[in-house]
């Protein structure tokens, strides 16, 4: 279970069709409930082509929820840019972080590979503008999800052709932006999201994930997932306890331990009773 999450899904909102063969009052809910989201974009955004504005907030999608902090609020940037019509810092942005990235991931985890033959390419150096070289690294280790590679190897190529001088960047900026943009939210939603099916997750543990015992001694899970989840049984109860959430669970639940199966069918077949409640907190 993940202590953080930072995520945005007013998008889906925003692009529900409202039908007129729904009933008027859901209609009505419905027409309020975008009414109050444009009016939070305007809030937020200003203004000015706020038509525009709306439409470069749909294009980029959600924000997916993410597990580690650090990148959370420079992600926000990144997107906030392309909103408002500033697709350059946006494409500039969503490589930089991109780099940003894969440096944390190869500085972090370099050392639990030091028997493989990339290591001795990414030994010495203390940061890494070759990504060819830290995505090929990540890739051989198992670091990197399949798809998280694809979506690197492309970002990679909007980096080259933006940052270093091509004329051709001017005619295409909005779409080279919002391919970075896009990319840069898939690799973090497919290697740092909470509440997807990923490989290091119990699956099928209906809303709630929990790393597998398989996975609780790989590099990656051991940096960056289990230092920002908490620690529960299949009894645990999660709360808010103004102004902060807070996790209810049993001391002890004896001596032994279980499979995944095994946690998943007990987390399944809880009863209300069995729940641990904090005095004063209300469920969520």
């Amino acid at each position: 279970m993940s202590k953080a999450d930072d995520f945005d899904v007013r998008v889906n909102s925003l692009e529900i069709e409202i039908l007129p063969d729904w009933e008027p009052h859901i209609i009505e809910q419905w027409k309020t409930i975008k009414a109050s989201i444009r009016s939070g974009l305007i809030g937020e955004f200003g203004s000015h082509s706020s038509g525009r504005k709306e439409e470069n907030f749909i294009a980029i999608g959600q924000l997916s929820m993410s597990i580690i902090s650090y990148h959370n609020a420079l992600h926000r940037q990144v997107r906030n840019a392309f909103v408002v019509g500033s697709y350059y810092p946006a494409l500039v942005g969503a490589c930089a972080l991109g780099e940003r990235v894969l440096n944390h991931l190869i500085l972090d985890l370099r050392e639990f590979y030091s028997a493989t033959p990339e290591y001795r390419k990414v030994a010495r150096k203390q940061s890494f503008d070759n990504w060819t070289i830290a995505i090929d690294a990540l890739e051989a280790w198992g670091v990197l999800l399949p798809e998280t590679v694809k979506h690197y190897r492309a970002l990679a190529k909007l980096r080259n052709r933006s940052i270093h001088f091509d004329p051709g960047t001017y005619g295409r900026v909005r779409d080279d932006a919002l391919a970075a943009v896009i990319a840069i939210r898939d690799i973090l939603d497919l290697q740092f999201s909470t509440f997807a099916v990923r490989p290091w997750f119990i699956p099928e543990a209906e809303g709630t994930c929990f790393i597998a015992k398989a996975y609780e001694t790989d590099p990656f899970v051991r940096t960056y997932l289990i230092p920002n989840c908490f620690f529960v049984g299949p009894h645990h109860l999660i709360q808010t306890l103004e102004p902060e959430i807070v996790v209810a669970d049993k001391d002890d639940y004896g001596v032994g331990s279980w499979s995944d199966a095994e946690f998943q069918s007990l987390y399944k077949t809880r009863r209300p009773a069995d729940l641990v409640q904090v005095p004063g907190a209300g469920r969520i």
